[in-house]
């Protein structure tokens, strides 16, 4: 049996534990809500850049910012946006050739400082990209030799050491959010669309299946589950491709049955 001393030490280390971990989510959503209420015309200027570009969205960040930065590009791709991450690292040997005259570059740097990135500066402007920044220092190299700069600072970071970045990050996240879900509206992009774009996983299955129900009824098999069955199209077309639902298969729709 547990003496009442290491009870008590147990539950005070759990709660400090506790507590520890709400600071942590009570600064980060803090730190987002500040964010919020500073979005302004240069938010707008950086969609509006992203809206109007005929190339792609090039995302690139070092260290932590570029964790954030592939994902930022990932959802970008994935909502409507053509868009990439490029290490600027590996851009300054030789990957510099994926950026093309006309492309947008999204550079996240929390200091605006980041060697690697602020490397990049000559060959961006080279090029003739619009370079859009966000950091968390609006005096910093980046931010004073971009095109637009999204202010992304953070009062304190939710790390108690003040190193780890941590608030930083998430603000930077959110922000990558906002201005995809904000191109997302703009374009028009429908869970159809995304579908399109990602046909794999549950996610995917759903999107296409609920999509494919406007124009298709659907028969499970009776005695062979592993087999399909082709979907009965009310135009008569027939449909193209597989796709699955948990143990039957289904047909894909052709091109045009989303509605």
């Amino acid at each position: 049996m547990k003496s009442p001393f290491i009870i008590s030490m147990n539950a005070n280390l759990s709660a400090h534990r506790l507590a520890l971990a709400r600071d942590v989510l009570s600064t980060e959503a803090q730190a987002i809500e500040s964010l919020s209420s500073r979005l302004d015309e240069t938010f707008l200027a950086a969609v509006d850049a992203m809206l109007a570009t005929t190339g792609r969205v090039v995302v690139t960040g070092m260290g932590k910012s570029g964790h954030v930065a592939r994902k930022i590009a990932a959802t970008l791709a994935s909502t409507g946006t053509p868009a990439f991450f490029v290490h600027p690292a590996e851009a300054a040997h030789g990957d510099l050739g994926m950026i093309l005259s006309g492309d947008v570059v999204l550079a996240l740097s929390n200091s605006g400082e980041s060697d690697e990135v602020i490397a990049l500066l000559p060959a961006m402007r080279r090029k003739q990209v619009t370079l859009i920044a966000m950091t968390g220092r609006t005096g910093s190299t980046l931010a004073r030799e971009a095109d637009i700069h999204l202010d992304a600072a953070v009062e304190r970071e939710a790390c108690p050491l003040g190193l780890a970045p941590t608030s930083s990050t998430t603000a930077a996240l959110a922000l990558g959010d906002a201005l995809a879900v904000t191109l997302l509206d703009a374009r028009n992009f429908r869970a159809e669309d995304f579908a399109m774009s990602h046909p794999a996983g549950s996610l995917g299955r759903r999107l296409l299946v609920r999509g494919c129900r406007r124009d298709a009824q659907w028969r499970r098999p009776a005695s062979r589950p592993a087999r399909s069955q082709p979907a009965r199209c009310p135009d008569g077309n027939q449909p193209q491709g597989t796709g699955a639902d948990g143990g039957c298969r289904y047909r894909w729709p052709a091109p045009g049955h989303f509605h």
